[in-house]
């Protein structure tokens, strides 16, 4: 990761934006430690995708605990296509 100050990607964006699109993360310093991090759209897509795919198995790993613990309901194929009218 490079760090930067503000002024630095004020007076270079292009070629700060050109290094964040080769795949550099940077550090943009504020004062009060207000700091920024820049990436590109690929590695924030990335990072959205990691997400939701931790989501998803958490949700799945929830399902399991609870399906071990004998929190289910059990439903025959009639009562569930009762429930669809």
């Amino acid at each position: 990761m490079i760090a930067l100050r503000t002024i630095d990607l004020r007076n270079d964006f292009k070629r700060v934006s050109e290094i964040i699109n080769s795949g550099e993360k940077v550090l943009i310093a504020r004062p009060k430690n207000q700091n920024l991090v820049v990436l590109s759209e690929k590695d924030y897509n990335e990072l959205e995708k990691a997400k939701r795919n931790a989501e998803y198995l958490e949700k799945i790993d929830r399902s399991v605990r609870q399906i071990a613990e004998g929190k289910v309901i059990i439903k025959t194929t009639e009562e569930l296509e009762g429930m669809a009218k």
